[in-house]
Formats: C-alpha cells, sequence, structure tokens
C-alpha cells in the first residue's frame, strides 16, 4: 500500500487557551474524517491548568487553583502550563491500522526516543501509562504523560512532555490517579533544554513514530 503523506507539523508561539485549542481539535478532526483537511501534530503550550479525563476522580482533585476543563480524552487529572511541551497527534487509524492499544504504545515509544536525544532515559512502566525515567535521588518519576482519544478512527490529544514547568503546581491533583510517584521535569534532572531543542528531536523521531503505525494493510 502505497505511503501516506506525512501530517501537517504545527507549532504554536506563547501560550495558547485550552478551550480554543479543544475546539479547534474537535473541528480538525471532524474534518480529517471527511476527508477535507490532512492529519496533524501541533506542538503548543498552555497557561496554567488542571484537565479531567473521562476516568477522573473528583477526590484526587485536591486544590483547584487553577481553572479545571472536562478533556474529553482517557485517563484521570493532569496538568498544563507554562514550561510543558503538549502535543496534539490527530491521525486517521482508520488508514494506518485500527489497533488504539499499539496507537498509545507507539506514542509512547515517540516521546521515548525524543528523550533519548536529549540525553534522558525514558520508560513505560508496567500498568502505568506515561513516560518515566529515575529522578537524580534514585526514585522513579513522571516526566511526561498520554493522553488519548479517538473518535470516528480520528486520533485527539496526545502527549505532555515536561521541559521546566513549576513542578509545584502539579501539587493541586494526583497526576493521573498515582500519588506514590512524583513528577520531574527535563530541567530538574539537570538538562538544559529548550523547546527548540524538544521540538528538533521530536522531529527526528517522528517518522519511525509513524513507521509503527504505518498504513494499513
Amino acid at each position: 500500500m502505497p505511503s501516506l503523506p506525512p501530517p501537517e507539523w504545527i507549532i504554536s508561539p506563547g501560550l495558547t487557551d485550552y478551550g480554543a485549542a479543544l475546539a479547534d481539535m474537535e473541528a480538525r478532526a471532524a474534518a480529517i474524517h471527511m476527508g477535507t483537511a490532512s492529519e496533524r501534530i501541533h506542538l503548543l503550550e498552555h497557561p496554567p491548568l488542571y484537565t479531567a479525563g473521562t476516568s477522573a476522580d473528583p477526590t484526587e482533585l485536591l486544590d483547584p487553583r487553577f481553572p479545571v476543563f472536562d478533556a474529553g480524552r482517557g485517563g484521570r487529572y493532569t496538568y498544563h502550563g507554562p514550561g510543558q511541551r503538549v502535543g496534539y497527534i490527530q491521525l486517521d487509524l482508520s488508514r494506518r491500522g485500527r489497533d488504539v492499544r499499539a496507537y498509545v504504545a507507539a506514542v509512547e515509544g515517540w516521546v521515548i526516543d525524543a528523550l533519548a536525544l536529549l540525553g534522558v532515559e525514558g520508560r513505560r512502566a508496567e500498568g502505568r501509562i506515561g513516560i518515566w525515567t529515575d529522578a537524580p535521588d534514585g526514585s522513579e518519576a513522571k516526566i511526561g504523560a498520554i493522553g488519548v482519544r479517538v473518535k470516528k478512527w480520528v486520533t485527539m490529544h496526545g502527549f505532555s512532555l515536561n521541559i521546566m514547568p513549576d513542578l509545584s503546581h502539579f501539587g493541586g491533583i494526583v497526576p493521573c490517579g498515582i500519588a506514590e510517584f512524583p513528577v520531574t521535569s527535563l530541567a530538574a534532572l539537570g538538562k538544559d533544554a529548550s523547546f527548540a531543542d524538544v521540538d528538533a528531536a521530536l522531529a527526528k523521531t517522528l517518522p519511525a513514530f509513524l513507521d509503527k503505525i504505518g498504513p494499513s494493510d
């Protein structure tokens, strides 16, 4: 089967309003499904906020110090804010293979591969979605979150990667429902990486990610 054209790659400067981004993502997903728009990967940064997934437990919203949005994706509560790269991935799985589990694993692998280029050993953890690494004190910490929704076989939402956020902002929630492990960032790990560095690493590892979920047979 012929290869698909690469998805549109967009990087939004500054802070993007979450509600506007969500509405834009919904509209783009509908257009992709209708065949009137190309697939897209949208990299952006949000002002401080919490999002609630479809499995969110209200008791895990400890301190709603920032706006709380119903994200519509799977998962529980997560934080987005300045210093964090958010990637919204909009691909047509009806053309790439209708395997959501494989898609989520591929997204995790993409972020892990990008982190490797930045000198960080990321990994999956059994039973815990997301990207994990070793903190300076030797503990296991979460550096990236994965949250996915698939609507009419078009993917929505994606990942967040902590570059240099204020980690105290995560204290208003139980991140992804996991209380026993801390969160970390590239800055906390001593990595002086910019958004441009992260984006370049994601771009370099993108082809391998797309190959894993390539055109269906």
